[in-house]
């Protein structure tokens, strides 16, 4: 079910056909975490997410999205606000929304990976792994012909 939520003149939405690829790839393919992301990794990762675009007007101009099982786990990612768009707070919003959403209530455990967003996070209740020993990964950095 497409939901959506309006503060004043922005727009959030779920809706993945109103999503502006172009704007997601390109934020993206130039972000530290997914340098280079070819846009067919771009557009199978939203197919198998649930998204959040935000506008304003019929321009995109943030998003977020969240690869979960809607039932015990939700992992928080690609999320962005275009930079002339940032300090107004929308990115604080937009958090708001997706960790508030129906049914991404009554998980077991979100998980996310940033470098300079500890702050907005931790207004969300997002707290350093508490038992990082207890947690692994598998990663190619320079999956993308770039480093990760």
């Amino acid at each position: 079910m497409t939901r959506q939520w309006r503060q004043g003149q922005y727009l959030i939405s779920t809706d993945p056909n109103r999503l502006d690829l172009s704007v997601v790839h390109s934020f993206l393919t130039t972000s530290y975490w997914a340098t280079g992301i070819p846009l067919e990794v771009v557009k199978r990762s939203i197919d198998h997410s649930l998204t959040f675009g935000l506008y304003t007007e019929s321009q995109q101009i943030g998003f977020a999205r969240v690869v979960t099982d809607y039932t015990t786990f939700a992992y928080l990612s690609d999320v962005f606000v275009l930079e002339r768009f940032r300090g107004i707070g929308l990115g604080k919003w937009l958090i708001e929304v997706v960790v508030s959403h129906p049914e991404l209530q009554g998980l077991r455990r979100w998980l996310l990976g940033t470098a300079d967003a500890h702050g907005l996070y931790r207004q969300f209740g997002f707290t350093e792994l508490s038992r990082p020993e207890r947690f692994m990964q598998r990663h190619n950095p320079d999956l993308y012909g770039c480093c990760g």
